[in-house]
């Protein structure tokens, strides 16, 4: 891979991009538009153990990310390129091409949800105008509109929006908990929740994407001043801050309207608020500056792959690794990835792209707990980060995130895990002289039988 002088310098971000990007996008679409259904459907207890549970995947592979970050020097690619460059470019790449399509499909999950901001206007639209509004009307250009952006005016543009829109995200849910609605239940009912609900697993399939924000901010790192310190630090106060947040959310819900209520409006937020009209407001300020985030990324990754020639053909590679300026922004790149997020955004369903997003995360951020679990017991004397987590702590991740997904659609998830050893075997073919996660396993194998004749 070409380095940071060859590529582009970057833009020398500090740690607040990498804090902004990632908690405008935990603080986003799903918290405002689902979580009040999740309140609705299992009662706040079962919500809180659903944070809970999402946390045990999220601050697993935060801590992991953050551990193989200051074991290397961190260029552009973010989590593709520490994982690469830690593991080697078959794991890597493997690891690299779902997480490539988990943040493209995240474009397209924020636009959808971003259009939900402008439904309290389409009963005035029908009435002045004799036409059925669509959430595509708004989605469509509202992606064009970002996607112009993003190529014109680049990350630097797209970080000085995101202070604005933190911001504004900030006041609409200070406001959201200073309100209380005089309909408000006596007493809040943890376990209250409306007849006949959606399963369980299913809410968490559709709750999840909330908890993926926290790396949002690791695709800058070819943009970071000081990667090493800023995605540690950035990564993982956002996370524990979004964490805290939620749970205030739940019980605010809980203790504000009924279960009904709450399955009965997707918008409930605005009528618990101090000044309802903040909620889409905030809602649109979350999933835009939540896009925005992800359209930062998802195109610096596949720049990336492109870079280390991950993808099948060399022509396709040079086209897409090619930057432009003196940054090395990844406008063919990004163009690339427009394509993916048009042909989900066309589809309008909130709630499915939420649901396949959850896999390609799961998978990703398994597969990532799983590889820094088998470096811990390794021994590999290259493997020195700065920042020491646990092996246990990645062992949780790992297992959280298999049993979830099996818990969620069994089929998706076979299906998923089959992807992911087509793409390591076809990796493999074109890299045989790359060092495999045989190396690892055997490096396992070893320090497991030299701890047992120290033992004997």
């Amino acid at each position: 891979m070409p380095s940071r002088t060859s590529a582009g310098k970057g833009h020398g971000f500090g740690t607040a991009p990498v804090f902004l990007a990632a908690i405008s996008t935990i603080l986003g679409a799903v918290l405002f538009l689902r979580f009040g259904y999740a309140v609705a459907h299992v009662g706040v207890l079962r919500v809180i153990l659903i944070i809970f549970i999402g946390h045990c995947i999220t601050i697993p592979t935060a801590m992991a990310i953050a551990e193989i970050a200051t074991n290397l020097k961190v260029e552009g690619g973010g989590e593709y390129f520490i994982i690469s460059r830690s593991f080697g470019h078959l794991i890597g790449g493997t690891i690299g091409i779902s997480l490539y399509l988990s943040q493209a499909l995240s474009v397209s999950f924020y636009m959808i949800a971003f259009s939900q901001a402008f439904t309290p206007l389409f009963e005035y639209v029908q009435q002045a105008f004799k036409i059925i509004p669509d959430v595509r009307m708004i989605s469509i250009p509202a992606t064009i509109f970002l996607l112009v952006l993003i190529l014109k005016k680049g990350a630097n543009m797209g970080v000085s929006v995101l202070w604005i829109i933190v911001s504004i995200l900030g006041l609409s849910l200070v406001i959201f908990f200073l309100g209380r609605p005089d309909t408000a239940p006596a007493a809040l009912d943890i376990f209250s929740h409306i007849p006949n609900p959606d399963k369980f697993s299913k809410v968490f399939a559709i709750i999840f994407p909330a908890f993926t924000g926290m790396t949002a901010g690791v695709g800058l790192s070819g943009d970071l001043k000081n990667p090493r310190r800023s995605i540690p630090l950035g990564t993982l106060s956002a996370t524990v801050t979004g964490m805290i947040v939620y749970m205030f959310v739940v019980f605010k819900l809980g203790a504000s309207v009924t279960p009904a209520e709450l399955a009965g409006d997707q918008l409930i937020m605005q009528k618990i608020a101090l000044w309802g009209p903040i909620v889409p407001i905030g809602l649109a300020a979350a999933t835009f500056s939540s896009a925005i985030g992800s359209i930062l990324i998802a195109p610096r990754t596949l720049q990336a792959l492109a870079n280390d020639k991950v993808l099948p053909f060399s022509g396709l590679n040079r086209f897409l690794a090619e930057g432009r300026g003196e940054a090395n922004e990844p406008v063919k790149a990004t163009l690339a990835t427009s394509i993916i997020v048009f042909a989900f955004v066309a589809m309008g369903s909130v709630d499915f792209v939420a649901q396949i997003i959850s896999m390609f995360f799961l998978i990703t951020y398994g597969t990532l707990c799983l590889v820094s679990f088998l470096e811990h017991f390794s021994g590999n004397p290259s493997y020195r980060p700065t920042f020491k987590s646990k092996w246990f702590i990645s062992l949780i991740g790992a297992v959280a995130c298999f049993i979830m997904m099996f818990q969620m659609q069994p089929v998706y998830a076979s299906l998923a895990i089959v992807l992911m050893v087509v793409l390591y075997i076809g990796l493999k073919k074109g890299r045989k002289e790359d060092t495999d996660i045989s190396y690892l396993i055997k490096g396992v194998l070893f320090q497991m039988t030299r701890r047992l004749h120290i033992l004997i």
